[in-house]
């Protein structure tokens, strides 16, 4: 697999080379250069195969010989080891359950096909243990739990999670903050936005680049990116009885879940649309119905993990897609919600269905039922619901009106301590951090 940067000012490189740089040396991303179609056998069949032999196909087409074919398979099978059930909701709804992984988030699939990657390669180098690799990330939320959880106690690599003090749910914040050992966790007095910034600073900083070997795990790392698109074609083996066109709703922050489902879609899953839902925060919807992409300081919503005010794989998209803005329209319906509304919908799904939705599912749901009402009977809609209910818990019961029952795991993390230290947003002592202390 070769991938090539969308600023186009770097080399050409591996998918290894790219897994650990993250970042081009351009500040572009990384995207690959061919993407390979599946063959008409694999979806003939699609509909007898798990998730994990789906995943397993996909990944082999993608990385090639990169990785043997009998170590790739052990990497997958234990990345993604666990469901993403397709659930109907009425006629023409269904969701995709994307919380059944460690940290009950869709961000699992990604954290731990990179984390097993990256252990791969790492168990291949003895300098690995004397000269750890560097983890970056930056959470507005789930992020940071399913990172720090993929890659805690990973023999060669240190983890460094940044997010916004004050802006993540309780909740999310005890699943990065309570673990230690080789996981850091900062609270930057900021938002996202600022937090991503930092990440992306340190790649462009000598001074780093000389002093410790860093890798981010947004998902500006390809690696992040390529197991988002498994459950694309999972749900779409899951439906594909019905004989009918499927549209994907995705709750979208930073844009790499929608990403994910259009390296999908270019692999040969035949998706009839996309429809990319946000909070007030709303970069990208804006850009689909007026063709001016403006990033802005991010907004505090109820729906934090979308509080995104300068989306980074807007760049991969403009790759992928071009710059024909009615293309793009063609392609993808966009729409945000209000607070307000988004908790109305969780009430009334929960009063008609008795289905509990996380404010991010909320408002996949709103924008799928709006989207459908415009289109004919032999559509129907998948809403990705990207994280469990109990890790917004006060939001939830607030809007629904019951309690919410909290898993096992959750639980468990919220009775430990958090261990968390405070940065502004002052790069300068961000790196004087890394250089010193990390």
């Amino acid at each position: 697999m070769q991938l090539y940067s969308t600023k186009k000012q770097s080399e050409e490189v591996t998918f290894q080379q790219a897994l650990f740089q993250g970042l081009p040396p351009d500040n572009g991303l990384y995207v690959p250069h061919q993407v390979p179609k599946l063959p008409q056998s694999f979806f003939d069949n699609i509909e007898h195969l798990s998730l994990t032999e789906i995943a397993q196909e996909v990944t082999q087409h993608l990385i090639g010989d990169e990785i043997a074919a009998e170590d790739l398979k052990k990497c997958v099978e234990t990345a993604v080891n666990f469901d993403a059930p397709v659930v109907k909701l009425n006629e023409r709804i269904f969701v995709q359950e994307l919380f059944h992984g460690p940290t009950l988030a869709f961000k699992d699939f990604g954290a731990r096909f990179m984390a097993q990657m990256m252990g791969y390669w790492l168990a291949k180098s003895p300098q690995s243990q004397s000269n750890p690799i560097h983890i970056l990330v930056a959470t507005s939320g789930d992020t940071g739990g399913a990172v720090a959880q993929g890659f805690y106690k990973v023999p060669g690599i240190e983890v460094v999670v940044l997010y916004p003090k004050g802006k993540v749910s309780p909740i999310q914040e005890k699943q990065f903050t309570t673990l230690g050992h080789n996981v850091t966790a900062i609270a930057i007095e900021g938002t996202f936005d600022d937090c991503q910034k930092l990440v992306k600073e340190a790649f462009l900083d000598q001074d780093l680049q000389n002093a410790k070997a860093l890798s981010s795990a947004n998902s500006i790392n390809i690696s992040r990116l390529l197991p988002q698109s498994f459950y694309y074609f999972y749900a779409y083996s899951r439906l594909k009885h019905l004989q009918k066109k499927v549209v994907f709703t995705v709750p979208s922050g930073n844009l790499g879940n929608l990403c994910g489902g259009l390296l999908a879609q270019q692999m040969g899953l035949p998706i009839a649309g996309f429809v990319a839902a946000t909070n007030r925060n709303h970069v990208f919807p804006t850009f689909l119905n007026e063709g001016q992409f403006t990033p802005h300081a991010s907004f505090a919503t109820i729906s934090n993990a979308m509080d995104v005010g300068n989306p980074s794989n807007f760049a991969r998209i403009i790759e992928w897609l071009g710059d024909d803005h009615q293309g793009f329209k063609d392609k993808i319906w966009g729409k945000y919600y209000s607070d307000e509304e988004t908790a109305e919908t969780m009430q009334q799904v929960f009063q008609k269905t008795g289905y509990t939705l996380d404010p991010h599912s909320a408002i996949g749901f709103r924008a799928t039922d709006e989207f459908l009402a415009n289109q004919p009977d032999d559509t129907i809609g998948v809403f990705l619901s990207t994280a469990h209910p109990a890790k917004f818990v006060d939001v939830v019961e607030k809007a629904i009106g019951q309690s919410v029952d909290i898993p096992s795991r959750l639980q468990q993390a919220i009775d430990q301590p958090s261990q968390a230290i405070t940065l502004g947003t002052d790069f300068e002592g961000f790196k004087s951090y890394l250089l010193h202390k990390a």
